[in-house]
């Protein structure tokens, strides 16, 4: 049972056992057992930094560092990575403390180990240097192979994953998870402070995405680890290349995202992610849960070849199944992703939604139209400063749903409309409902999205409405 004390009492003791341990270090007499004992009362200690000052100071943590980079007992130097990790996360000072006591390349190296523990612990302590510390990432990556050791601990979570199934050499024991998700925060850190590091970690791609594609869900989709693995990919899929012989795309990152032996299969899964999430979660959460789920569909969709992007515009554009009423109505995913996009639940996702089916459209505003009706694609349209051809709601109605004609507002197909009997309107209905279709169309040419002529205006040059005398 380790001490409790508290006050000067606490703070006499801490100030011991680092004397203690400082001094072993030169002159070593306690054993390893006693080290490990030293260190794990230290630990609890600095769970609170109340009177644990000494904990974090330089000469604290230069103590604590030699434990836990060149001890070769490794129960004593996880004890001591410990104590380190529980210091840097509860006091921001001491994380530039440990950089400028030049542990930060010790820990690189360590990186190596093939333990669990070692991997969480260092992978935690260099997570937290990402923030309020000067630590030179570049140089751990290219002096101190940290990118090839991270690499190389995602492979090693992946292989667990084999076909056949083998479920209990899979991530089944906590720490295993934790390990996982503490590696794909620091990848995710390292990647989104310094963009140029990314492709040093394009290796760990495949693997990332062999988790999430063997590994079961759970009962929440993005729980984690799946959002950490999610996020992960964020800042490795993207590139400079656009497909053209001037700028080719990279195609090592091609081959790690579509897979030869099934191209599309990790975008299907994402899609299929995203659609039992929309389900699952509350639209109130959708804005934070989903929004790096969906980024990453677009990186995605941005990259892909033309044979994937058209496997991903048939499972998230409108279907002609979903037409047979107006769209948005049915459950489907697209249905569910246009409802999202006028949602005042979703704020910052409604627009990624808007402007993602304004991608799957080939940024074409009639196609956009015609895909989503009008009705949801005025208002992007709109808020863009995208104008929209003349002939854009005809050839919507027209050339939707393998040819047959479709409402352009609604996107619903004529033939599936609910055919409702009104009775003949009197001529002075019309002629106040042509009134307001008037200043329907002129507002609509006000706001330049679409370049329209007034029917009604039209009609009255043409002589097809006339003036009602005052005897009629």
């Amino acid at each position: 049972m380790f001490a409790q004390k508290s006050g000067k009492a606490k703070l006499d003791h801490v100030t011991r056992i680092l004397n203690d341990l400082k001094a072993d270090l030169d002159n070593p007499k306690l054993s390893s057992q006693q080290r490990r004992q030293q260190l794990e009362q230290l630990k609890v200690y600095g769970r609170d930094p109340n009177n644990a000052d000494p904990i974090f100071t330089q000469d604290g943590l230069r103590t604590l560092g030699r434990y836990a980079f060149i001890e070769k007992d490794i129960a004593v130097s996880q004890e001591a990575l410990r104590c380190m990790a529980n210091a840097l996360l509860l006091q921001p000072k001491a994380r530039q403390i440990l950089v400028d006591l030049g542990h930060g390349p010790r820990a690189a190296e360590k990186f190596k180990s093939e333990s669990i523990d070692d991997e969480f612990l260092i992978s935690r302590i260099l997570f937290l240097t990402t923030y309020d510390a000067t630590l030179d990432y570049t140089e751990l990556v290219n002096e101190y192979h940290l990118a090839d050791n991270i690499n190389a601990a995602i492979k090693r979570h992946a292989s667990r994953y084999t076909q056949p199934r083998q479920r209990a050499q899979e991530h089944t024991a906590p720490m295993d998870l934790m390990a996982l998700s503490e590696t794909l925060k620091l990848l995710f850190n390292i990647t989104h402070f310094h963009p140029d590091l990314s492709q040093h970690f394009t290796d760990s791609i495949p693997d990332i995405f062999h988790i999430l594609t063997r590994r079961d869900a759970p009962t929440k989709p993005l729980d984690a680890p799946v959002s950490f693995l999610i996020n992960a990919l964020l800042n490795l899929v993207r590139e400079e290349g656009t497909g053209t012989d001037q700028h080719p795309h990279d195609p090592v990152l091609h081959a790690a995202v579509f897979p030869v032996s099934d191209p599309p299969s990790n975008a299907t899964h994402l899609i299929a992610t995203l659609d039992s999430a929309i389900r699952t979660y509350p639209a109130s959460e959708l804005d934070a849960t989903i929004s790096p789920l969906f980024t990453l569909l677009r990186r995605i969709y941005e990259i892909s070849p033309a044979d994937i992007q058209t496997v991903m515009q048939s499972k998230l554009l409108p279907s002609d199944t979903d037409r047979a009423q107006p769209l948005g109505k049915s459950s489907s995913l697209p249905s569910r992703l246009l409802n999202l996009s006028t949602s005042a639940q979703t704020p910052a996702l409604r627009d990624s939604i808007a402007a993602f089916m304004f991608e799957l459209s080939s940024k074409d505003p009639a196609k956009y139209v015609q895909n989503v009706g009008y009705g949801y694609a005025s208002g992007f349209l709109l808020s863009k400063n995208i104008p929209m051809p003349e002939s854009a709601i005809q050839d919507a109605g027209e050339g939707s749903s393998g040819g047959v004609p479709v409402n352009p507002i609604t996107g619903q197909r004529l033939d599936r409309e609910e055919q409702v009997e009104l009775p003949e309107m009197t001529l002075e209905e019309k002629e106040r409902e042509a009134e307001r279709l008037f200043v329907l169309f002129e507002r609509l040419k006000k706001t330049g999205v679409v370049d329209v002529k007034n029917p009604v205006e039209e009609a009255y040059r043409s002589g097809r409405i006339e003036e009602m005398s005052d005897s009629d």
